[in-house]
């Protein structure tokens, strides 16, 4: 069982490692200047620049899921811990150390669903959810990360 989870564990390692590295180069592309409710609203007309956007948004909501609703689960059982709902299964991520803020984590996952549901209403709301994302990218990559170094300083990626 344990090199079932040490393999589960190394393939996401090598599958955050690369959205990591993609969610960065996107968030160059988008973030050169300010996400603006002007820039946002211009969306429709700027196809290279929406392309850039929509990069950005998947690999920010491929990196959560992927964090949160893979890695998480799998690294608190590598760990022998009980996994239940994705709210208990971060507040023992915080318990543990590797996330600074459960709470903060559920806010993200709301800029997401703004992110993906409700831009094309609203540019300000497309805006401020991206430009929040912007704010907490760091956050979801040091949570990804510190459960990956967590797992090998336990020797569970062996």
């Amino acid at each position: 069982m344990k090199d079932n989870l040490s393999e589960r564990l190394r393939f996401l390692k090598r599958v955050v490692e690369r959205e990591v590295h993609h969610l960065s180069y996107s968030s160059r592309n988008v973030f050169t200047i300010p996400f603006t409710e002007e820039r946002a609203a211009k969306l429709g007309e700027d196809e290279a620049l929406a392309e850039r956007v929509e990069a950005y948004t998947s690999r920010f909501c491929r990196l959560q899921d992927t964090a949160g609703d893979k890695l998480l689960p799998l690294w608190l059982r590598a760990l022998g811990e009980k996994t239940g709902a994705v709210a208990d299964n971060l507040d023992r991520a915080e318990k543990l150390g590797v996330l600074d803020s459960a709470d903060k984590w559920l806010e993200i996952r709301q800029i997401r669903n703004q992110m993906i549901h409700e831009y094309i209403e609203s540019p300000q709301v497309l805006a401020d959810a991206l430009t929040t994302a912007y704010d907490y990218q760091e956050t979801l990559i040091a949570f990804a990360q510190a459960m990956l170094a967590d797992a090998e300083r336990r020797g569970l990626l062996d």
